[in-house]
């Protein structure tokens, strides 16, 4: 094998080896945004949650008044 075909599949290689790095670099983005939005759910579960359970101190209040 000559020095210029060995610097071709080198070349070849190279690009190859680019594009999957593109695309990965493409998942990580989305992943980032998918991670970005779960941490928005989350942080909304958590808020709706803490409502709730300041609603049910609320009634437990209400009834040992009641007794």
């Amino acid at each position: 094998m000559g020095a210029s075909s060995e610097s071709e599949v080198l070349a070849q290689e190279l690009s190859n080896i680019s594009g999957k790095v593109g695309a990965l670099e493409t998942r990580v983005k989305e992943v980032e945004k998918v991670i970005d939005r779960l941490e928005t759910a989350a942080e909304t579960t958590a808020r709706a949650l803490e409502e709730v359970s300041a609603h049910w101190d609320a009634v437990y209040r209400a009834m040992r008044r009641e007794e």
